[in-house]
C-alpha cells in the first residue's frame, strides 16, 4: 500500500476529515511533434497514453492524428477533453468553439466557453453558452447554478434567486441549490434570503453525508455571513455544529480563531468568477468519492480556470493525482496552494509523504523535519515523519519519532490514538512486543472500537498464539465495522488459517479477494487456504494469479516455491509454513 494511503489518509484521519474533502500534469512529456506515419498508429498511441494517464503524450498523439484527419470531430472532442483535464484550458478553447453545436460534447465545449466568458466578465454571453441541447440531471444542475451566477454578474440578483427556486431535479440537488442560493443572495445584497438559504443547507445533514465537503462549505459560508452581520455567537454555534459533523476541519478552525479574535472575515465568494468556480468545485468534490476520475478532473480544472488560487480546488486536484498514483503531479498542486491558506501546512506535510512515495526519502525526511521543528506540538508532523521512516523499514527511527510525540502530549485525547497505534506498529516490527502491546491498548482506550487497531492487535495475538478468543473477537468486530475492507477481512481469514480452521479461512479469504482482487498477498493467502482445505487445483490457480499480479520480491519467491512444491505437511501443529504476513492498515473511506 502506498505510504500516503497508510499514513496520511488512514493514520491522520482527524486531519483528512479536516481538509476540504493549476499546473500542467507532470508526466512523461512527449515531444510536440511525433513521428508516426499513419492515422491509426497515432490514434492508438493516443488512446494508450490516455489510459496510462500520460496526458502530455496523449495530446501530442491526438494532434498527430488530426494531421491526417483535421475535421474528425471525435478526435477533436478527445483532444479537447484531454487538454482541459491537463489544465491547458486556453489551448482547449479553439476546439470548444469548433464543437459548440455537437450535442454529445456540449456539456464540456459550451461550459468551457461559458467559463471563458465569465473570466472576461461577459455574463450575457456566458448565459447563452450554458443553454444545452441535451442535459443529464448533473448537467442541468451545473448549468442552472452557473446561470444564476451570470445573472448576478448582470445585477439580476432577484432573477438569479428565482431561477434557483425553480431548478428542479432529484433530491440530491437540494444541498447544492441551497448553498448557492445563500451565496447568490449574500452577494446580491439580500441578507434575509441568504440567511434562510444557508439555514436550509445546514438543516440538510442527510445530504451532507453524501456530499460532506459541500455541507461543510455551507457551514463555512454561513458562519462568515453571520459574523459579518454582527452575530458572533450564532457564527460560533454554526462552527460547533460543523465540528460535530466532522471535527478538525482546518478552514473552519482558522475561521473560528478569526471570529474569536475579532478579526475581519471575508466572504467565501468575492466575485462572480468565484461563484461559478464554486459550482464546479462542489460538484467535482462530490463526484470524487469513487470512480469517474476523468470527469472529476475536468470539472476541477474548469473551476481552477475561474479561480487559479483556490486552495480548495488545488487540494482536490492533488488528492485526485494521489488516487491516480501520480505523486509528482500531486506535489505540483500542493506547491501551488497559497502560503496564507489555512491548509498550507497540511499540504506541506502531504507533499513530504509524496516525496517518500517517489522513493526520495532523504528529501522527505529533511522537508518534514523542518516542518516539525517549526511547530513541535503538531502531531500530524510526527505521524508523517514517522511514516516516512517506516516506509524505509527504519522502525527504530520511527519509534523514536513517536516517542518524542508522546513526550509532547501532556494529556492525550481521542484524536491522539494514532500516535500510539503507529508507535505500537514500530515496536512490533522491532520485535519488542512488551513495548508494542501497551501502545495498541492505549490507542483503543483513547478510541474504543477503532477497526485498524483491533485488527492489528488481534492478528498479532493470533500470530503469537496469545489470547486467542479475545483476538478473534477483536478481528471479527473490526470486520463488522469495516465489512468492505479487504485487508481487515483478510486478517480474519488468515487468523482462521493460522488456527488450522481452513474451511472458515477459505470463506473469509474468498471474500477478502472479492473486495481487493488485485492484491497479490490476499490472493496468495487464498491459495494457501485452498491447499490446506484439499482444493489443490484451485490453490495452484490462485498462486499463479498472485504471481502475475507482480508482488514484492519476497512474496514472489514464496509463491514460486509453492507453485513448484506445494505446501509442506503441517505435522500436527499450527500452519506456520508461509512467511509471516503483516496485518495491513485499513483503506480509508473517502
Amino acid at each position: 500500500m502506498m505510504l500516503k494511503r497508510m499514513i496520511w489518509l488512514a493514520s491522520v484521519s482527524a486531519l483528512t476529515t479536516a481538509l476540504l474533502v493549476g499546473p500542467q500534469a507532470i508526466a512523461k512529456r512527449a515531444p510536440e511533434s511525433v513521428n508516426i506515419g499513419s492515422f491509426t498508429g497515432a490514434y492508438l498511441a493516443a488512446r494508450v497514453a490516455e489510459v496510462d494517464n500520460d496526458m502530455d503524450s496523449a495530446i501530442a498523439y491526438y494532434r498527430r492524428a488530426l494531421d491526417f484527419d483535421p475535421n474528425n470531430q471525435q478526435l477533436q472532442q478527445s483532444l479537447m477533453l484531454v487538454l482541459i483535464s491537463s489544465g491547458r484550458f486556453d489551448d482547449a478553447l479553439p476546439l470548444a468553439e469548433k464543437l459548440k453545436t455537437v450535442p454529445e460534447v456540449e456539456r464540456f465545449s459550451r461550459v468551457a466557453l461559458a467559463v471563458d466568458a465569465i473570466r472576461k466578465n461577459q455574463y450575457r454571453e456566458a448565459g447563452d453558452w450554458l443553454k444545452l441541447t441535451v442535459e443529464s440531471d448533473l448537467d442541468r444542475l451545473i448549468t442552472g447554478l452557473m446561470t444564476a451566477w451570470t445573472q448576478v454578474g448582470r445585477n439580476d440578483g432577484a432573477d438569479a434567486l428565482a431561477g434557483l427556486e425553480s431548478l428542479q431535479g432529484p433530491e440530491w440537488f437540494e444541498l447544492f441549490v441551497a448553498l448557492h442560493r445563500g451565496l447568490v443572495a449574500e452577494m446580491a445584497g439580500m441578507p434575509e434570503e441568504a440567511d434562510a438559504a444557508y439555514q436550509a443547507a445546514m438543516d440538510n445533514v442527510a445530504a451532507g453525508g453524501a456530499a460532506p465537503e459541500t455541507w461543510l462549505r455551507a457551514a463555512e459560508a454561513y458562519a462568515g455571513f453571520l459574523v459579518r452581520r454582527g452575530d458572533k455567537q450564532g457564527a460560533l454555534d454554526v462552527l460547533s455544529r460543523a465540528d460535530e459533523f466532522s471535527s478538525g476541519r482546518l478552514p473552519l478552525q482558522a475561521l473560528r480563531k478569526k471570529i474569536e479574535a475579532g478579526e475581519k472575515v471575508d466572504p467565501v465568494i468575492a466575485t462572480v468568477s468565484d461563484g461559478a468556480s464554486e459550482v464546479l468545485l462542489d460538484l467535482g468534490a462530490a463526484l470524487n468519492r469513487g470512480g469517474g476520475e476523468p470527469f472529476v478532473k475536468m470539472y476541477l480544472q474548469l473551476a481552477l480556470a475561474l479561480r487559479p488560487d483556490s486552495d480548495a480546488v488545488l487540494l482536490q486536484l492533488a488528492s485526485l493525482a494521489e488516487q491516480q498514483n501520480n505523486s509528482e503531479e500531486a506535489i505540483a498542486y500542493y506547491e501551488k496552494i497559497p502560503a496564507a491558506s489555512p491548509i498550507r501546512r497540511a499540504a506541506e506535510l502531504q507533499l513530504g509523504l509524496n516525496l517518500a512515495d517517489l522513493k526520495r526519502h532523504d528529501e522527505a525526511i529533511m522537508h518534514l523535519k523542518i516542518l516539525l521543528d517549526a511547530e513541535p506540538d503538531d502531531m500530524r508532523a510526527y505521524l508523517a515523519l514517522g511514516g516516512v521512516y517506516a516506509s524505509k523499514e527504519d522502525y527504530k527511527s520511527a519509534a523514536e519519532v513517536y516517542d518524542r510525540a508522546v513526550e509532547r502530549l501532556k494529556e492525550p485525547t481521542a484524536s491522539n490514538w494514532n500516535i500510539f497505534y503507529q508507535r505500537g506498529i514500530a515496536y512490533e516490527r522491532l520485535k519488542q512486543w512488551a513495548k508494542a502491546e501497551p501502545n495498541f491498548k492505549k490507542a483503543l482506550q483513547l478510541f474504543p472500537n477503532q477497526p485498524q487497531v483491533m485488527n492489528y492487535l488481534g492478528y498479532s495475538w493470533v500470530d503469537m498464539n496469545l489470547n486467542l478468543e479475545e483476538a478473534l473477537d477483536l478481528i471479527r468486530r473490526a470486520v463488522d465495522l469495516r465489512p468492505g475492507d479487504g485487508y481487515i477481512v483478510d486478517s480474519l481469514g488468515w487468523a482462521y488459517y493460522r488456527l488450522n480452521r481452513f474451511e472458515e479461512a477459505v470463506v473469509e479469504l474468498e471474500r477478502a479477494v472479492s473486495l481487493k482482487p488485485d492484491d497479490p498477498v490476499l490472493n496468495d493467502h487464498l491459495g494457501d487456504a485452498y491447499w490446506r482445505a484439499g482444493r489443490k487445483l484451485e490453490a495452484t490457480f490462485q498462486w499463479r494469479h498472485a504471481r502475475d499480479l507482480k508482488p514484492e520480491p519476497d512474496v514472489l519467491l514464496s509463491v514460486q516455491k509453492k507453485l513448484a512444491e506445494g505446501l509442506p505437511p503441517i505435522e500436527g501443529k499450527t500452519a506456520l509454513d508461509s512467511a509471516k504476513p503483516q496485518p495491513k492498515a485499513a483503506e480509508p473511506k473517502g
